[in-house]
């Protein structure tokens, strides 16, 4: 049975420590540090004991892979597991060292869930592992003078390897040669506004959707557009006619211009549009929503000590977040807001990936995470250690609820598309139509 295991440098740098049965504090890690470096010769032994303690550790990698437990396990099992825990490292990061254990803190972490249950051992198949693990991997990738694309004067990044804030939905279009530009365009935008409330145990507690359909004309003369929406659009819900598959919504209300003597049959809208912008048409959809939440995550909240004759305590924050976009979709600029314990003085973090940031705001009583870049499928973690001097079990509470802010380009929730734009009469020359597709975070909230 085993209490706790742990990774360390050859420093005694602490990065990986999990209890599984509260039998100890993370005291424990310091004693045998000083056990290990108090001993002469270059090979320690394998299992040393300190007050009813027993540590049981393995050196690969230039890393103490170390379990400790309060029974009389079999150390050959324990050294066995904690060998087979640095080769399934070793597989999925593709180096065992400092920085590879560092990078990929959150996929041995997910390892060890997985492989061990309130101590004790259940797998170590990698056949069956592999059915479990979600998180991907994080390369280490060596610095290399043949390939120096993203560097830049004194090593700086170049802005090649950044990613532009966006803020397509709140911009008006605009044209690419400006308001007096010589090309005959026209802008379509459908932007789409997302409330969301997810319960404690990821259950969706509301969902409301609000839309806008915007056009911006850069048409010298153009006395009629046709804007042909989805077919299966039905309005309220006693107009459902056909399967899961349509396209529906509560209500929707156009602007004075717009014709709508084909909207009930063919669903197209005719309007004359003028020169610079104007809202067609607005909808909304209430307590609803036709796929799965944007965003997934995972937290856990625990105390731990860091001096117990000081009071000194901390919070360790874990959180893991699920993007469930196709996986050829990427959501932007996405922001999670953690509320944490008044009274926090500082935070030190371990992100997955070096293009995540974060910080500890303590006028606002929370830290923020930020992702410029997060692809559909994949998924991203975190852990937080934020400084509470004095904290109680009750100040826990106040950590949470999540909020999350984010834009989808190229999405819309409802499903509505654009089918297709005409134009009458047909303009002399070339025309380009615009077509552009964005849904942004209203309100996203999780409650943990």
């Amino acid at each position: 049975m085993i209490s706790q295991i742990f990774i360390l440098s050859s420093k005694g740098d602490h990065l990986i420590y999990k209890d599984f049965r509260g039998e100890e504090s993370k005291d424990s890690i310091n004693v045998f540090y000083e056990m290990v470096t108090a001993l002469s010769g270059d090979q320690p032994p394998v299992v040393m004991s300190h007050k009813g303690l027993h540590f049981i550790h393995a050196r690969q990698g230039g890393l103490y892979w170390v379990a400790s437990t309060k029974t009389n396990p079999s150390p050959f099992t324990i050294i066995e597991f904690l060998n087979r825990l640095a080769a399934l490292t070793k597989d999925y990061c593709g180096s065992l060292s400092e920085k590879s254990v560092r990078m990929n803190f959150a996929l041995i972490y997910e390892l060890l869930d997985e492989m061990v249950d309130f101590g004790y051992i259940q797998t170590t198949s990698t056949d069956i592992l592999k059915n479990f693990i979600q998180t991907e991997a994080v390369s280490s990738k060596p610095f290399s003078l043949f390939d120096l694309s993203n560097v830049g004067l004194f090593g700086a990044e170049t802005q090649q390897s950044k990613v532009a804030p966006s803020v397509a939905a709140s911009r008006p279009i605009m044209s690419s040669r400006g308001e007096q530009g010589g090309k005959n365009e026209i802008f379509v935008d459908v932007i789409e506004r997302l409330s969301v409330v997810i319960g404690s145990k990821g259950v969706l507690m509301k969902a409301d959707i609000h839309g806008e359909i915007k056009i911006k004309c850069f048409l010298p003369s153009c006395s009629e557009m046709r804007i042909g929406l989805n077919e299966e659009l039905s309005i309220g819900k006693s107009q459902l006619k056909g399967y899961s598959s349509a396209v529906r919504v509560d209500e929707c209300r156009f602007h004075q211009a717009v014709k709508l003597d084909e909207f009930d049959t063919f669903r197209i809208l005719k309007v004359c549009p003028s020169q610079g912008e104007q809202t067609v048409m607005q909808y909304q959809l209430c307590d609803e929503l036709p796929c799965a939440p944007p965003f997934q995550l995972f937290p856990s909240v625990e105390k731990d000590y860091v001096n117990r004759s000081v009071n000194l305590s901390m919070v360790l924050i874990f959180l893991k977040l699920r993007c469930d976009l196709p996986p050829k979709s990427t959501a932007l600029n996405v922001s999670i807001t953690v509320p944490v314990p008044k009274g926090s003085t500082s935070m030190s973090q371990e992100l997955s990936s070096p293009d995540q940031t974060a910080e500890l705001q303590p006028k606002n009583k929370a830290l923020l995470w930020e992702i410029p870049r997060f692809p559909g499928g994949a998924q991203l973690s975190a852990l937080f250690k934020v400084d509470v001097p004095g904290l109680s079990s009750a100040s826990l509470l106040e950590v949470g609820p999540v909020s999350m802010s984010f834009e989808l380009p190229k999405q819309t929730c409802t499903g509505l598309q654009i089918r297709f734009l005409r134009l009458s009469p047909t303009q002399t020359g070339l025309s380009q139509r615009w077509v552009r597709y964005v849904t942004h975070s209203d309100s996203y909230t999780i409650r943990i």
